[in-house]
């Protein structure tokens, strides 16, 4: 089996796709406008002191100042206090943090005042994002998140999360990570790890420490304050953190600045795995080339196609989801109807494995199979089911056929669920129910050209429409259909793409550096 992630990177959002066999089997998509900034930390100044509240206001940089409670400083703020005065008093070189020297505990009935003073500089991280008229709630207790664990600095012991249940697993996690971690760090590994071999943990934890190490080399070269000193990843290496195995034989970017932050984030966890990422430089968008598009559309929706005519009807309630196999109009296999009502159910498992990552189908599902009298076939059914959901990351449990020819399956959710509404307000007539002539839809494009060109002076220009409608306009022998002679009228920049996630009417148009030209009803602005 072969498997791809195609990353498309546009000004508003980010998406990864997960392809195995050229289908499609997981989907991520996040806008670029949200700001996120938990998990951000900070070498910032305190501001003001609030005895009655045993709080403070910290300066990050916000609008609003950020709020630290006395509870939130951590048992090993002494700790931390005293190694960064280490390491901002040596600009040469960063003093080594294994060499670090350990304070008593910050006692919990202590008074904040006792503590901290106005003009001193704490480091601290982001545990919450600013809201309404509120600043960011910050924390002393710095921690490091990877996929398989967390990094803590000046912790003093590993933790195994209580989910792994079983008492050897725990063990040799317990074990690999003891082995491998420096003095004075702490480590909390996730539910993820399970399975995991220790090559693999140990890149991971080399990551986070490099991590650490940056953000502490940053605090010895800066001395502006409030300074940010460790970003949190960027979207793209987030989505990506739950995503990526060594196994994965290409990564495809359509962007050279995500291009080079997943290069960074690959050389840290699997050095070895770096030429897998590839820049994609083809003219049609990411996505289409990929067949994508079009697997985004025919996989969402009530109603999903699979092989021979067949189909599932999916419906999500508040308590379950809940899914009807039907043979459609596929025709009857010449062993009778068992053996057609078999191989429809077996093609049904096929599909449902894969939906169920794509959508993040969680909590209950259950699935209404075509009858089968021979007691061999269900349990055909259900071997076949199990064995496709062994590719599923999600823990989950599949439950044998019921006498009603049921099927219930639990399934943990991996992320928010997703849900790409397919039925969409039409984008030409926006939802009025009438539309501009369409014979006279290739003038107004070449209208719309004439204005970006000779009045906004765009030289470069790419214009995507309906892939229906780029047939009509590169039609005929090359240098004679309407593609050449806009070339030949408006400049060899002027480019026509096919696009599928484009409506029938629809348009798009971008400059020279794939910024998309907002163009309304005649009119632009750039």
């Amino acid at each position: 089996m072969t498997s791809e992630i195609i990353i498309d990177a546009q000004p508003k959002n980010i998406s990864i796709a997960l392809l195995e066999d050229k289908k499609l089997v997981e989907y991520q998509t996040e806008s670029r406008e949200q700001n996120f900034s938990v998990g951000n930390v900070y070498v910032a100044k305190v501001k003001k002191i609030m005895p009655g509240l045993n709080a403070c206001f910290v300066d990050v940089g916000y609008e609003r100042d950020a709020f630290l409670h006395y509870l939130d400083l951590g048992a090993q703020y002494s700790s931390f206090e005293k190694y960064l005065k280490q390491v901002q008093s040596d600009r040469q070189k960063l003093y080594p943090f294994e060499r670090a020297h350990r304070l008593p505990d910050l006692a919990k009935d202590g008074s904040i005042q006792n503590v901290l003073k106005v003009g001193q500089e704490v480091l601290v991280q982001i545990v919450k994002e600013p809201i309404s008229t509120k600043g960011p709630r910050l924390t002393g207790e710095l921690s490091f998140a990877g996929r398989y664990m967390v990094l803590v600095p000046f912790g003093d012991k590993v933790s195994i999360s209580a989910k792994i249940r079983k008492g050897e697993e725990k063990a040799r996690l317990k074990q690999i990570v003891s082995r491998v971690k420096p003095k004075n760090y702490g480590v909390i590994v996730r539910t993820v790890a399970e399975g995991k071999d220790a090559e693999e943990l140990e890149n991971e934890l080399k990551m986070l420490l490099k991590r650490w190490e940056d953000a502490l080399n940053n605090v010895r070269t800066t001395t502006s304050r409030p300074e940010l000193i460790m970003e949190e990843q960027s979207r793209v290496v987030g989505m990506l953190r739950d995503l990526f195995n060594p196994s994965y034989e290409n990564i495809y970017i359509n962007d050279d600045k995500v291009l080079e932050e997943v290069k960074n984030y690959v050389r840290l966890i699997a050095p070895e795995k770096e030429s897998i990422i590839k820049r994609y430089t083809g003219n049609l968008p990411i996505y289409d080339a990929f067949d994508i598009t079009k697997q985004i559309k025919s996989s969402f929706g009530k109603i999903v196609n699979y092989k021979h005519g067949a189909y599932l009807i999916i419906e999500h309630t508040e308590a379950m989801h809940v899914v009807d196999v039907n043979s459609g109009n596929r025709t009857r296999s010449e062993n009778g109807q068992e053996a057609n009502a078999l191989e429809v159910n077996l093609g049904a498992a096929d599909e449902l494995a894969r939906q169920f990552r794509l959508r993040d189908m969680g909590g209950i599902i259950i699935i209404d199979f075509i009858d089968m009298k021979l007691a061999e076939d269900r349990q055909t059914l259900y071997e076949r089911m199990c064995k496709n959901m062994q590719q599923d990351r999600a823990r989950h449990n599949v439950l044998p056929l019921s006498k009603f020819g049921l099927m219930q399956i639990t399934r943990q959710r991996v992320r928010p669920a997703m849900d790409v509404n397919v039925n969409e307000t039409c984008p030409t007539c926006m939802g009025k129910g009438t539309v501009r002539s369409s014979v006279l839809f290739v003038e107004q494009l070449e209208r719309l050209l004439d204005k970006l060109v000779n009045q906004a002076g765009l030289k470069k220009i790419s214009l995507h429409v309906h892939p229906y409608v780029y047939a009509y306009i590169t039609k005929g022998w090359p240098f004679m259909n309407l593609k050449w002679k806009w070339k030949l009228r408006y400049g060899l920049g002027t480019k026509v793409v096919p696009s599928q996630k484009l409506g029938f009417l629809q348009y798009e148009f971008y400059d020279k550096d794939m910024q998309l030209v907002d163009v309304k009803d005649d009119k632009f602005t750039l």
